[in-house]
């Protein structure tokens, strides 16, 4: 983890110690651009958040004065694209952004109650490459059930009624199987919400990656997973890095500041080598993340319970009281410096 701290003064006027990431990911923990878009708007131009470590209640505080660049993640990001919101103000102060943009279909099951309509989200991801760019908006089919309702068959479909859609707008897509039991959370809500589940075996893994590599075939997306063991590049299957440094270098390699926290240098072309060439001199892989991740280092500055989409499957929340519950505290206080509103 990035670990350089710097010495802040709170809006209370108290003088504390934060962390200053390069990179923030906003976030793994909640969706920060469908429901507190307007909160880290707020804390980028106060210059400083707050976030209580979930497993022992310790307050910390991150300064954004190094950051660089921002990972959002949502199922529903549209809020960003508001007049004067976040994509606009982290256009005017030069700091970089792309958007890990869940986009499921489990409407007829609902899996997902709290998402707009599909076609809604399909239309708000064109609108956002048109905003960003090419390869900044990246979707991901995550996680991929299975249920009473749902085979490896219903999953392809889906995925293929999307994929079709996205041609032209994305160049990946990422996915993963949903591994249930390994997730207490999951586990206990999917049960509580009475969804028949069943976790993949290899030979659903298998179908469905060979289903993804035909469709593929008119598509040409990059396909990665997400964090899974199993090998499937016989498939044309990579492993994902959804905080990804391969991705800044593609796009931001400019940003001098980025690439020296990356540890890249860029050659320029000379009459003997014209392309030049990209040197990476360290290994920047987030060691606390999950053993089969890809993910580089970064800053998540989001809180877990906090999600109102409410998903049947949610790993993010306890339950979907407590959730409501801080989202409704948020709502009473949305200047906090915390997501939580204390």
């Amino acid at each position: 983890m990035d670990t350089k701290k710097i010495k802040i003064r709170r809006e209370n006027g108290e003088e504390v110690e934060a962390q200053a990431p390069v990179i923030v990911s906003a976030s793994r923990a909640t969706d920060i651009p469908a429901f507190y878009a307007d909160w880290f708007l707020l804390r980028l131009k106060v210059g400083y958040s707050a976030w209580t470590n979930p497993f022992n209640g310790v307050r910390s505080y991150i300064a954004y004065d190094r950051t660089r660049l921002i990972v959002f993640w949502s199922k529903n990001p549209e809020p960003l694209l508001k007049n004067g919101g976040c994509l606009d103000y982290l256009a005017q102060k030069g700091i970089h952004t792309y958007i890990q943009y869940t986009l499921n279909d489990y409407v007829a099951e609902k899996l997902e109650r709290g998402v707009p309509a599909l076609q809604g989200r399909v239309d708000t991801f064109k609108r956002l490459v048109d905003r960003l760019g090419f390869g900044k908006v990246i979707w991901r089919f995550d996680p991929m059930m299975l249920t009473d309702a749902i085979g490896t068959d219903e999953i392809l479909e889906k995925v293929r009624r999307i994929g079709n859609q996205l041609k032209g707008y994305t160049e990946k897509l990422v996915f993963s199987y949903a591994d249930i039991r390994a997730y207490r959370k999951v586990q206990s809500n999917l049960t509580k919400n009475e969804i028949r589940f069943r976790e993949f075996e290899e030979a659903d893994m298998l179908a469905i990656a060979r289903g993804l590599s035909e469709l593929n075939r008119s598509w040409g997306y990059t396909l990665a997973t997400c964090g899974e063991k199993i090998d499937l590049e016989p498939f044309g299957i990579v492993h994902n890095k959804c905080v990804d440094d391969d991705l800044m270098i593609k796009y931001f390699s400019d940003d001098e500041a980025l690439m020296d926290f990356l540890g890249v240098e860029i050659v320029k072309g000379d009459l003997f080598n014209p392309g030049g060439k990209i040197v990476k001199h360290r290994n920047n892989k987030d060691k606390g993340q999950r053993q089969f991740c890809g993910c580089i280092i970064s800053k998540d500055i989001g809180e877990y319970n906090t999600c109102p989409h409410l998903c049947e499957y949610c790993y993010a929340n306890a339950s979907k009281e407590t959730a409501l519950r801080n989202w409704q505290q948020h709502r009473e206080n949305p200047n906090s410096e915390t997501i939580l509103g204390k």
